[in-house]
């Protein structure tokens, strides 16, 4: 009697264990871009105005998202590898970000950047052309 209330213990832990689903893994439904655009500076997302937060204080015009998501916009002015000055607004996340800056005969440039010290960046448009940058 006792062998078989073990039998169908057995049988019943088996099928409970085996029977057992894996969830997949959640999706989190984030306004976080993995890549900023140029043209992630003309428009604030219904998302991103929620968390919009401007500082006089501060050098960048505004930010939004959230603690260690942060996307800042600054203007920015510099110069190209032959010297002419250009300006423009930039979108960064983290290190990284990209914008359009203008410049007297080639009108707007769409280029992306990286931070290479405090307030200064590095920036490269489609063609290759370098520009440096810093943040006003």
């Amino acid at each position: 009697m006792l062998s078989k209330f073990r039998i169908v213990f057995i049988i019943m832990v088996l099928g409970i264990v085996g029977c057992k689903k894996e969830k997949p893994p959640q999706k989190i439904n984030t306004f976080y871009k993995e890549v900023i655009q140029p043209d992630d500076r003309k428009t604030i997302t219904p998302e991103e105005a929620k968390t919009y937060h401007s500082d006089i204080h501060r050098q960048y015009e505004y930010r939004t998202g959230k603690p260690g998501h942060y996307e800042y916009n600054y203007d920015v002015s510099g110069y190209n590898t032959l010297g002419d000055s250009v300006s423009g607004n930039i979108n960064i996340q983290g290190k990284y970000g990209a914008g359009i800056l203008t410049h007297t005969t080639d009108g707007e440039i769409e280029i992306t950047a990286e931070w290479i010290d405090y307030g200064k960046l590095k920036a490269v448009d489609k063609v290759g052309n370098e520009y440096h940058l810093q943040v006003n």
